[in-house]
Protein backbone atom coordinates (compact mmCIF):
# COMPACT_ATOMS: atom_id res chain seq x y z
CA UNK A 1 0.00 0.00 0.00
CA UNK A 2 0.90 3.88 -0.59
CA UNK A 3 0.35 6.30 1.82
CA UNK A 4 0.11 10.27 1.45
CA UNK A 5 -0.75 12.20 4.38
CA UNK A 6 -0.80 16.08 4.64
CA UNK A 7 -1.37 18.51 7.67
CA UNK A 8 -2.01 21.77 8.30
CA UNK A 9 -3.39 24.38 11.49
CA UNK A 10 -5.86 26.95 10.87
CA UNK A 11 -6.41 29.70 13.22
CA UNK A 12 -10.25 28.94 13.09
CA UNK A 13 -12.66 26.69 15.34
CA UNK A 14 -13.03 23.21 14.09
CA UNK A 15 -17.09 23.42 14.08
CA UNK A 16 -16.40 26.45 11.42
CA UNK A 17 -13.63 24.56 9.20
CA UNK A 18 -15.64 20.90 9.48
CA UNK A 19 -19.06 22.78 8.48
CA UNK A 20 -16.82 24.46 5.31
CA UNK A 21 -14.61 21.60 4.32
CA UNK A 22 -17.54 19.04 4.34
CA UNK A 23 -20.17 21.35 2.58
CA UNK A 24 -20.16 20.55 -1.35
CA UNK A 25 -21.50 23.98 -1.94
CA UNK A 26 -17.82 25.44 -0.79
CA UNK A 27 -15.99 22.60 -2.71
CA UNK A 28 -15.52 24.53 -6.06
CA UNK A 29 -13.94 27.40 -4.20
CA UNK A 30 -10.57 24.60 -2.60
CA UNK A 31 -11.05 21.94 -4.77
CA UNK A 32 -7.80 21.85 -7.40
CA UNK A 33 -9.67 21.06 -10.86
CA UNK A 34 -13.40 21.35 -9.92
CA UNK A 35 -15.62 21.13 -12.33
CA UNK A 36 -19.11 20.27 -11.25
CA UNK A 37 -21.19 17.71 -9.17
CA UNK A 38 -23.45 15.96 -10.58
CA UNK A 39 -26.75 15.75 -9.52
CA UNK A 40 -28.06 13.33 -7.24
CA UNK A 41 -24.34 13.45 -5.06
CA UNK A 42 -25.30 13.46 -1.69
CA UNK A 43 -22.66 13.89 1.45
CA UNK A 44 -23.42 14.40 4.78
CA UNK A 45 -23.17 10.50 6.07
CA UNK A 46 -22.04 7.17 5.46
CA UNK A 47 -23.02 5.61 2.77
CA UNK A 48 -23.88 8.54 0.65
CA UNK A 49 -21.94 8.69 -2.56
CA UNK A 50 -20.71 11.39 -4.57
CA UNK A 51 -20.15 12.00 -8.18
CA UNK A 52 -17.78 14.87 -8.85
CA UNK A 53 -16.38 16.27 -12.07
CA UNK A 54 -12.83 17.17 -12.29
CA UNK A 55 -10.62 18.56 -14.77
CA UNK A 56 -7.01 16.78 -14.97
CA UNK A 57 -4.85 17.15 -18.02
CA UNK A 58 -7.21 18.97 -19.55
CA UNK A 59 -9.62 16.38 -19.47
CA UNK A 60 -12.91 16.20 -17.68
CA UNK A 61 -13.20 13.17 -15.32
CA UNK A 62 -15.50 11.61 -12.76
CA UNK A 63 -14.82 10.86 -9.38
CA UNK A 64 -17.11 8.60 -7.38
CA UNK A 65 -16.57 9.10 -3.58
CA UNK A 66 -18.52 6.99 -1.13
CA UNK A 67 -18.35 8.18 2.70
CA UNK A 68 -17.32 5.11 4.65
CA UNK A 69 -17.59 6.88 8.42
CA UNK A 70 -18.58 10.28 8.92
CA UNK A 71 -18.07 11.95 12.55
CA UNK A 72 -19.40 15.05 12.79
CA UNK A 73 -16.05 17.72 14.20
CA UNK A 74 -13.55 15.08 13.87
CA UNK A 75 -13.22 12.69 11.00
CA UNK A 76 -14.88 11.91 7.61
CA UNK A 77 -13.44 8.86 5.47
CA UNK A 78 -14.36 7.98 2.02
CA UNK A 79 -13.41 5.43 -1.01
CA UNK A 80 -12.95 7.08 -4.26
CA UNK A 81 -12.84 5.42 -8.07
CA UNK A 82 -11.54 7.29 -10.71
CA UNK A 83 -11.04 5.36 -14.73
CA UNK A 84 -6.98 5.52 -15.40
CA UNK A 85 -6.40 5.71 -11.29
CA UNK A 86 -6.17 3.18 -8.48
CA UNK A 87 -9.35 3.03 -5.90
CA UNK A 88 -8.18 4.93 -2.77
CA UNK A 89 -9.12 5.07 0.69
CA UNK A 90 -9.63 8.88 2.49
CA UNK A 91 -9.18 10.23 5.09
CA UNK A 92 -10.19 13.93 6.51
CA UNK A 93 -9.07 14.08 10.36
CA UNK A 94 -10.10 17.44 11.74
CA UNK A 95 -8.44 17.96 15.40
CA UNK A 96 -9.59 20.85 17.89
CA UNK A 97 -6.46 22.61 18.71
CA UNK A 98 -7.92 25.65 21.24
CA UNK A 99 -9.38 28.39 19.12
CA UNK A 100 -7.95 26.31 15.88
CA UNK A 101 -8.30 23.05 14.56
CA UNK A 102 -5.37 20.96 12.89
CA UNK A 103 -6.76 19.67 9.29
CA UNK A 104 -5.00 16.30 8.09
CA UNK A 105 -5.30 14.58 5.05
CA UNK A 106 -4.40 11.25 3.64
CA UNK A 107 -5.02 9.18 0.56
CA UNK A 108 -3.87 5.29 0.80
CA UNK A 109 -4.33 3.01 -2.23
CA UNK A 110 -2.69 0.09 -3.71
CA UNK A 111 -0.39 0.43 -7.12
CA UNK A 112 -1.66 -1.72 -9.88
CA UNK A 113 0.46 -4.22 -11.56
CA UNK A 114 2.59 -3.89 -14.62
CA UNK A 115 3.54 -0.52 -16.30
CA UNK A 116 0.94 1.36 -14.76
CA UNK A 117 2.15 0.66 -11.04
CA UNK A 118 5.43 2.52 -12.17
CA UNK A 119 3.13 5.43 -12.57
CA UNK A 120 1.44 4.75 -9.14
CA UNK A 121 4.42 4.21 -7.16
CA UNK A 122 6.64 7.24 -8.45
CA UNK A 123 4.64 9.86 -9.84
CA UNK A 124 1.09 9.54 -8.23
CA UNK A 125 2.46 10.10 -4.47
CA UNK A 126 3.68 13.48 -6.49
CA UNK A 127 0.34 14.59 -7.67
CA UNK A 128 -1.54 13.92 -4.49
CA UNK A 129 1.24 15.93 -2.77
CA UNK A 130 0.49 18.86 -5.18
CA UNK A 131 -3.24 18.52 -5.03
CA UNK A 132 -3.06 18.81 -1.11
CA UNK A 133 -0.59 21.73 -0.87
CA UNK A 134 -2.75 23.35 -3.64
CA UNK A 135 -5.86 22.31 -1.59
CA UNK A 136 -4.71 23.60 1.73
CA UNK A 137 -3.35 27.00 0.08
CA UNK A 138 -7.02 27.53 -1.43
CA UNK A 139 -8.42 26.68 2.18
CA UNK A 140 -6.04 29.05 3.81
CA UNK A 141 -7.38 31.88 1.67
CA UNK A 142 -11.35 30.74 2.69
CA UNK A 143 -10.80 30.73 5.89
CA UNK A 144 -9.25 33.64 6.35
CA UNK A 145 -6.93 31.47 8.87
CA UNK A 146 -4.49 33.81 10.52
CA UNK A 147 -2.42 32.79 12.28
CA UNK A 148 -1.55 29.22 10.36
CA UNK A 149 1.12 26.71 10.62
CA UNK A 150 2.21 24.29 8.12
CA UNK A 151 2.93 20.45 9.77
CA UNK A 152 5.43 18.25 9.17
CA UNK A 153 6.13 17.43 4.99
CA UNK A 154 3.70 15.14 3.66
CA UNK A 155 4.91 11.57 3.48
CA UNK A 156 4.22 8.68 1.69
CA UNK A 157 5.12 4.91 2.45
Amino acid sequence: MTRVEAGHRFGVPVERGFAFITDPENWPKYWPGYVRLAAGSRWRTTGDVAHLVTRVLGRERELTMTITGYELNRLVTYRSTQDGLPDALHERHFTADGPSFIYRLAVEYQPRRGLVGVYDRLLLPRAIRGLFKRTIAALERELDASPSTSLPPDSSH
